[in-house]
């Protein structure tokens, strides 16, 4: 199945909760990865500290254009050859081949390896090859260097979700919540999965 196959809305029901949290993955790589062209910002700031500040306060609405701001100052490499390269891989990503994203996506981790949206990028195509350990690799790496990305926080519940690790999902899921209280897929996936948690521990 090709990413674009995988983007199935999640059933409450945990025993299928690994294909359709896969589709949930692939959904939020393709928003996070495809629907960020600068033309279409209304950037106020390009302070990351301030946009995360103003998010932690922001209303619903509010945060819409928040992390789209975000999202935007995090995909600026600073580099017209690193810009090249994750425009390749994401377009290998749109076009459903994650092996030519990845190949894309490595010269960039190559040659940008601080450059964050990189390595995040590059962990949504070794998920859509199910290569769990690799795209949760990649996360680690993605968070070493920007520790306030919540997509890639998220990402990285998802698949300890998928390996049956509830326990370090929750503690994800609530770490990305923490710093976009307002992330629609995170609350979902926080009120899913925290009766789960806290009845395994009573």
């Amino acid at each position: 199945m090709d990413i674009h196959g995988r983007c199935a809305t999640l059933n409450t029901v945990m025993s299928i909760a690994s294909t359709n949290l896969k589709g949930i993955v692939a959904a939020t790589a393709l928003l996070v990865t495809f629907s960020l062209p600068l033309s279409a910002q209304t950037a106020d700031s390009r302070d990351e500290a301030e946009l995360l500040q103003q998010l932690s306060q922001a209303t619903p609405e509010q945060a819409v254009n928040i992390d789209r701001q975000l999202k935007a100052l995090w995909a600026q490499s600073g580099s017209a050859s690193a810009d090249l390269l994750l425009e390749r891989g994401r377009e290998a990503l749109d076009d459903g081949d994650a092996r030519a994203a990845i190949e894309h996506l490595t010269a960039l981790t190559d040659h940008a390896p601080q450059f964050a949206e990189g390595w995040h990028v590059r962990a949504s195509a070794f998920f859509g090859m199910d290569r769990f350990g690799m795209a949760a690799a990649d996360l680690e790496h993605a968070l070493t260097l920007n520790p306030n990305n919540y997509e890639a926080v998220y990402g990285l519940g998802l698949i300890f979700e998928i390996i049956d690790q509830p326990d370090k999902a929750l503690q994800a899921y609530e770490r990305a919540l923490a710093i976009h209280p307002h992330h629609e897929e995170v609350t979902n996936a926080v009120n899913r999965l925290k009766p789960r948690v806290e009845g395994s521990a009573l």
